[in-house]
């Protein structure tokens, strides 16, 4: 039986017994998937994949009896790169990043580009007041708050627990 790096710091990984007949298979099959591992968090487009750059926010969606907020973190965006359409079952958040950065010195020239879009649709459970739903946009943090209905809050009931 042979054991990779990757399995060694991977706690989910169940080492596999392999054909060790061709030990440049082995080597070849564990250096993709170091590289897998590695380079997941990041857009390799050109390298590794032919589809399309994207990105997906942390979105953090937090309930209390008046309202529902939603906060997607999207550093280094515009506002006017981001459409937030609410409809009476459901949010959806999407956006586009579109980032340059151009270096030059003496004796070089860099040129970066990076590109990604994300669209995230979240269902609301609740009945909502959309007349009075509000986005903030800070600090690279979207924030939106959606108050629910008074139907809603008035349906509201707290179960108590008993302890057996």
């Amino acid at each position: 039986m042979t054991f990779s790096a990757r399995n060694l710091f991977n706690k989910r990984s169940v080492p596999v017994k392999r054909d060790v007949s061709d030990p440049f298979s082995i080597l070849q099959h564990d250096m993709d998937s170091m590289f897998e591992d590695f380079c997941g968090g990041f857009d390799m487009e050109p390298f590794w994949s032919a589809h399309e750059a994207s990105f997906a926010p942390n979105v953090d969606v937090t309930e209390n009896d008046r309202e529902i907020r939603i906060s997607a973190e999207l550093p280094g965006m515009n506002d006017k790169d981001i459409d937030v359409t609410l409809n009476h079952d459901s949010i959806t958040i999407k956006g586009e990043k579109k980032e340059e950065k151009d270096d030059r010195g003496k004796d070089y020239y860099r040129m970066e580009r990076s590109y990604g879009s994300f669209c995230r649709t979240i269902p609301l459970h609740v009945e909502i007041d959309s007349g009075k739903a509000a986005a903030s946009y800070k600090k690279g943090v979207l924030t939106v708050k959606i108050p629910k209905s008074p139907k809603a809050i008035e349906e509201t009931k707290k179960i108590s627990v008993k302890v057996e």
